[in-house]
């Protein structure tokens, strides 16, 4: 079993920045993927970024340039960093892990929030 908390959400002006990070906790556990989804009020899930074991990164065209992942393999930690935020970017954001078993977990999420 993965346990994963995310923090480093919150209010924040438009053109600002964040980081999220994502630590990972559990017994016996071995991390293939990590990635960011974010989903906005009355909207779905949508994918953010991800990156795998291997470090290969994948984002979504809408924060290509403006966001980007990194891991701590280390530490099992996963952040994102947010730069020229804009209000769109508005959304509770979610951690999720795929171990090497493909068993999949997800964080309680964080809100971020971007005023114009």
């Amino acid at each position: 079993q993965v346990q994963l908390v995310e923090s480093g959400g919150g209010l924040v002006q438009a053109g600002g920045s964040l980081r999220l990070s994502c630590a990972a906790s559990g017994s016996n556990f071995r991390i293939n993927t990590l990635g960011w989804y974010r989903q906005a009020p009355g909207k779905q899930r949508d994918l953010v970024a991800t990156i795998t074991s291997g470090g290969n990164t994948d984002y979504a065209d809408s924060v290509k340039g403006r966001f980007t992942i990194s891991r701590d393999s280390a530490r099992n930690t996963v952040y994102l960093q947010m730069n020229s935020l804009k209000p769109e970017d508005t959304a509770v954001y979610y951690c999720r892990c795929i171990d090497l078993y493909r068993r999949d977990y997800w964080g309680q999420g964080t809100q971020v929030t971007v005023s114009s």
